[in-house]
């Protein structure tokens, strides 16, 4: 459903006849339940925001959400590619026991896998709406293809949600996107998007929302505005010499970027930026800033790996990137506003990952958790307000599949500041101390092989707890 359809189905929901004599008692006036603007980015890098560490990139806005909330150091996605990050976090389930791996759209190899995440799987939309909320989702969906679009999954209005994982026609108009109509020529997709968001709030600033704002930005393909680009390539050129090579080896015939000082990809950052800066002073001028929690997510690593030279970003100290269990492939910035709750400005350090918002969330609204639900999340709450416990023994990963970067199947766990990662083909491990060795240089499995025994012991109960889906061995 569209959202002017939805008005028009509402505004005939919400009427009301009284007979003559009668009156309304006055009602007890009720605490303003909390908005929510969930706000996923494509492909962003950890240290992409200016907050993370970028000083090439310009990312006021992002910079100025972190500072007015918490900004968390060791944020995971739950996969190395999108799909099934976004899956984790609509349901607060791994992604490999929703059996949703790989990108949808990829192929089945070497393991068959979920190509939609399933319409009787519940999301936080359908726990939000049930409570009351107006639910809308803006953007990049990538979850399957019809029947399985946003508004089958506890979303009351799709705007720009489909099949696609990335505007295929470009970042201009005309976008030829399913569920978006295309706008004037020439106009930037990112824009758009924001500014169906601020329509929606005009629309909905007198009832509880849940407005989830999915950019497509800022994935390839790399397209931008023109005086950006200008912009950033002159930046670029008074760049001083990195003090290391500008690419580093990884894997078979492939190449890590180790600089940020791609022009268009630094448009593309500061377009997403100055919308989300548009967003949050709609929210200010509606008066509905102080009300509403906003949360900031990119649903995995920078792509800074791939075969040839023309890489988007760099990910550095992190190793690797989008495709990878290394940090630059799972380890993404994010933040959280909570006006009143959250004492600005906040940093955390501990481990979260992205199944944790489903109960975040509804423990910030004062809802009920669901805990069959969202089974592998833990609510973040006692970590923003400072209360309570927050007790995890570990975070998993199972990305049993090839990709683009050169990454090979695998599966990862952190637990602690240790994190181990086996690689399928040849049951190959290699252990980090990521407290120590952020950039993943010093493989310590031969040195430590109690710890690494136990992580390994740990990361196969754990698939199999999940019943993942396994490639077979390779002969010999």
């Amino acid at each position: 459903m569209n959202r002017r359809d939805f008005l028009k189905l509402s505004a005939g929901a919400g009427a009301m006849t009284l007979m003559p004599g009668c009156l309304l008692a006055a009602p007890e006036p009720k605490r303003k339940k909390l908005n929510f603007v969930f706000i996923l980015i494509d492909d962003m890098g950890w240290t992409d925001p200016g907050c993370y560490g970028s000083t090439f990139y310009e990312t006021p806005n992002i910079d100025k959400l972190a500072a007015e909330g918490m900004r968390f150091t060791n944020a995971y996605a739950a996969s190395p590619v999108c799909s099934p990050t976004r899956a984790s976090i609509m349901t607060g389930k791994y992604p490999a026991r929703l059996g949703i791996t790989q990108w949808i759209g990829a192929p089945d190899k070497p393991v068959k896998y979920v190509h939609n995440m399933p319409t009787e799987e519940p999301t936080i939309a359908e726990a939000l709406r049930q409570a009351g909320y107006t639910t809308a989702f803006i953007g990049k969906w990538h979850l399957g293809n019809k029947p399985y679009y946003p508004e089958h999954q506890g979303f009351d209005i799709n705007i720009a949600g489909n099949r696609k994982g990335h505007p295929h026609d470009g970042y201009f108009s005309p976008y030829n996107l399913e569920n978006l109509d295309d706008g004037p020529k020439g106009e930037y997709l990112t824009d758009r998007l924001t500014d169906e968001c601020l329509e929606f709030l005009d629309e909905n600033s007198d009832k509880p929302f849940l407005l989830y704002l999915s950019y497509y930005a800022v994935h390839t393909p790399m397209q931008a505005k023109k005086d950006l680009i200008d912009k950033y390539t002159s930046k670029a050129e008074k760049l001083p010499p990195s003090d290391g090579p500008h690419y580093l080896a990884e894997g078979d015939n492939i190449m890590t970027n180790q600089v940020q000082d791609h022009p268009v990809y630094a448009a593309m950052v500061q377009s997403t930026d100055e919308s989300i800066g548009r967003l949050m002073n709609k929210l200010e001028a509606l008066g509905l800033a102080g009300n509403t929690a906003v949360i900031f997510m990119s649903d995995n690593g920078g792509l800074s790996t791939r075969k040839s030279k023309n890489i988007p970003t760099s990910n550095l100290p992190l190793r690797a990137g989008k495709g990878w269990l290394y940090e630059g492939g799972i380890r993404v910035p994010m933040t959280i506003k909570w006006p009143g709750r959250v004492k600005p400005p906040s940093v955390c350090n501990e481990p979260v990952t992205s199944t944790d918002f489903y109960p975040t969330m509804l423990q910030m609204a004062n809802l009920p958790l669901r805990p069959n639900q969202h089974i592998d999340g833990l609510s973040l709450v006692p970590l923003l307000t400072g209360t309570g416990k927050f007790d995890r023994d570990a975070i998993y990963w199972h990305y049993p599949h090839y990709h683009g970067s050169g990454s090979r199947p695998g599966g990862a766990v952190r637990a602690g500041n240790y994190k181990l990662i086996e690689f399928y083909e040849d049951n190959r491990v290699e252990l980090y101390n990521l407290k120590n060795d952020i950039s993943e240089k010093r493989n310590l499995a031969e040195k430590m092989p109690q710890k690494t025994a136990q992580l390994k012991k740990m990361l196969r109960s754990w698939r199999e707890s999940v019943r993942a889906r396994m490639p077979k061995p390779k002969p010999g």
